[in-house]
């Protein structure tokens, strides 16, 4: 037996190309004392990969070269010197784009229950870390309220999609960007979003003009995804007291000049508002709560959440790529066994 492993060789200057990583076969590991070998079925690609692959400082030690891009996975329990996992367990974790990941005592590594999921998948998307991020950052960071506006960017995305439809079920009216008339239909025919509106080829002063439009009042939230020139655009339709609740900047991550940074950020002293930084690991221990709200509501048929999977270790580069191409249409997941 062997583990394909996708590596990190080299750190990307700007858009990662196929010279960064090198596909390799290696020895399936043993357990040691107390840990776990895991052999993943599906892997997340989410844009948080492609900063942990810079060596500069973040929530989260860059990855090291040599070694397998970070991942969040889904797989069973393959071998175990752990009296609390038994073989064939199911269990999601923080491991790597590799077929075996061993998980060290004490890991981010739990058991799940996956008798009454579609595919064991969700633990990715809906009841994972898209379900959760769009639902503790909108409730939590964004403390929305019946009658409010809320603003997505990065609408169509996994987790852009998902706070849409929450918007909506807390009463709100929620409007949406994306790249293309297809993602736009989208919003409107899948998500339920009120309007939708297409960024592309239009300069900040024409973005803006758009969101004006739809929110003549502002937007009391910002769910922003995107960055650069996006956010700059909402900045200058904020509600009194708008609340902006920053989970990405995808527009940026693969600049080879840096960041460029909020040109408009001036508007959160006109508009007193406030702009708060969100990472879904601060919500942890209350995952459960998050949970069993988004599980009831799909049962409820009031949330949608859409997987796009890209089957085949050897297709994680091309697979990676379509987060920044726009290509994915839902969660992207790579499948892996």
């Amino acid at each position: 037996m062997s583990n394909r492993r996708f590596l990190l060789v080299r750190r990307p200057n700007g858009m990662p190309v196929p010279e960064d990583f090198s596909l390799r076969d290696e020895a399936v590991p043993q357990p040691a004392p107390g840990s776990i070998i895991v052999k993943n079925y599906f892997a997340s690609l989410d844009p948080a990969q492609r900063g942990w692959m810079d060596d500069a400082p973040s929530y989260m030690p860059p990855i090291r070269l040599g070694d397998p891009v970070r991942a969040t996975t889904v797989g069973r329990v393959h071998g175990s010197a752990n009296k609390d996992f038994a073989v064939g367990d199911w269990v999601v974790g923080l491991n790597a784009i590799e077929e075996y990941s061993i998980v060290a005592p004490g890991g981010f590594t739990s058991k799940i229950d996956v008798s009454g999921v579609p595919s064991p998948s969700y633990f990715l998307s809906a009841l994972g870390a898209v379900g959760l991020t769009a639902y503790f950052g909108l409730l939590e960071g964004g403390n929305p309220q019946a009658g409010e506006t809320v603003l997505v960017s990065a609408a169509a995305g996994a987790v852009g999609s998902v706070v849409g439809q929450i918007a909506k079920i807390k009463g709100c009216r929620a409007i949406g960007i994306a790249g293309g008339a297809t993602k736009c239909r989208r919003l409107i025919a899948d998500y339920g979003f009120d309007v939708a509106i297409d960024y592309r080829n239009k300069t900040v002063e024409q973005l803006s003009a758009e969101i004006a439009a739809a929110a003549p009042g502002g937007a009391n939230i910002v769910f922003e995804n995107v960055g650069g020139d996006i956010l700059d655009a909402a900045l200058m339709n904020l509600a009194l007291q708008a609340r902006i609740v920053l989970c990405g900047l995808i527009s940026e991550y693969n600049s080879p000049h840096g960041k460029t940074g909020a040109r408009n950020i001036w508007q959160l002293i006109v508009k007193r508002a406030t702009m708060r930084g969100f990472l879904i690991a601060d919500y942890v221990p209350r995952f459960a709560e998050g949970g069993a709200q988004i599980a009831q509501w799909i049962a409820q048929k009031r949330l949608r959440v859409d997987e796009h999977t890209v089957t085949g270790i050897e297709n994680a580069y091309d697979a990676f790529m379509l987060l920044f191409k726009g290509g994915n249409d839902g969660k992207l997941l790579l499948k892996i066994a």
